[in-house]
C-alpha cells in the first residue's frame, strides 16, 4: 500500500513493476495465514486470466472493489472468480461493466471504491454492507491472495489459498495526510509486521463473525510513508460512507 510506491496495492500503476516478476497483478497479505472461515462473498478479479483484485459480492451479479482497480481496464479483459478459498475454482463469471466513483482519483487517492457488474448471477452468498463503520478499537478482519512478503523476488509464487489477517480499527492521527476520516478506515493489524501490501487492493475489510459477517471497508493504500508494507497502518476506503452511491449505481 503507501502514497504512491505502495499506494496501487493491485492493478494499477503499483502492480505493473512487478508484474515481470509475478506475471500477474494479485492480492495479497504479509502475515496473514491460510482462511479459516467460509468467505462465500470472496471474489477473486481476473484480468487476462490472471488474478488481478480482491472484492466482495454485494449481490448476485455485482461486486465492489477498490477505485484503482478500475483504472486502464476494460470490461472484455476482467472476469471473477466467487465462493471458493482456491481462487482457480469458485462460480465464474464475466464482467459487463465497471464503474468507479465519479469522484474518484488517483493522485491524491480520493474515493476509492469501483463496482462491476457481472454477465449473469452467481451461485455465492452476497454479503451485507454495514449500516455504518464503527469507532477505533474494533476488531476487523481483511482477506487476499498473493505476495506474503515484501520482495516478490522472495516469494513469486502467489498463495492459491485465500489468505487472512485479523486487524483492528486505529485513530484517524495514525495515518497520514492524504488520509480522508470522513469516509476511509485507518487499520492496523495487532499481529507484528503483518498487513496488506502491493497487489492488495480491492479486498474486503469485514466485522463480525462467521456466517453473521458484514462489510465495512476495501483495501486501498498504505497508511504511512514508510515504504515497508508490514509495517504501520493501512487505509481502507469506508464502503458504508459510500453505501448511497453503492446502491444507486447498482440498483436494477
Amino acid at each position: 500500500m503507501a502514497e504512491l510506491g505502495k499506494a496501487a496495492l493491485c492493478g494499477a500503476a503499483g502492480a505493473i513493476a512487478l508484474t515481470a516478476v509475478l506475471a500477474p497483478p494479485a492480492s495479497a497479505i504479509i502475515g496473514g495465514h491460510e482462511a479459516t472461515a467460509e468467505y462465500p462473498f470472496m471474489v477473486s478479479v481476473q484480468k487476462d486470466g490472471h488474478h488481478y483484485c480482491g472484492a466482495s459480492l454485494i449481490k448476485p451479479d455485482w461486486i465492489v472493489t477498490a477505485g484503482h482497480c478500475a483504472v486502464n481496464v476494460k470490461p472484455e479483459q476482467l472476469s471473477v472468480r466467487v465462493g471458493d478459498h482456491d481462487r482457480t475454482k469458485g462460480a465464474e463469471a464475466k464482467v459487463t461493466e465497471v464503474i468507479a466513483h465519479p469522484d474518484f482519483t488517483y493522485e491524491p487517492f480520493r474515493d476509492d471504491v469501483a463496482v462491476m457488474k457481472l454477465d449473469h448471477p452467481v451461485d455465492a452468498q452476497p454479503i451485507e454492507l454495514a449500516a455504518e463503520s464503527a469507532p477505533a478499537g474494533t476488531d476487523t478482519r481483511i482477506l487476499g491472495w498473493g505476495m506474503t512478503c515484501e520482495d516478490g523476488s522472495e516469494c513469486p509464487d502467489l498463495p492459491i489459498r485465500l489468505q487472512e489477517l485479523d486487524t483492528e480499527l486505529v485513530p484517524d492521527d495514525r495515518c497520514g495526510e492524504n488520509y480522508n476520516p470522513d469516509n476511509e478506515l485507518c487499520t492496523d493489524s495487532p499481529t507484528e509486521n503483518a498487513q496488506a501490501c502491493i497487489l492488495d487492493s480491492g479486498g474486503p475489510q469485514i466485522t463480525g463473525r462467521p456466517g453473521q459477517w458484514q462489510l465495512i471497508g476495501a483495501t486501498s493504500r498504505d497508511g504511512d510513508a514508510d515504504p515497508v508494507c508490514s509495517t504501520g497502518p493501512g487505509i481502507y476506503t469506508d464502503l458504508t460512507a459510500h453505501r448511497g452511491w453503492i446502491e444507486q449505481t447498482t440498483a436494477g
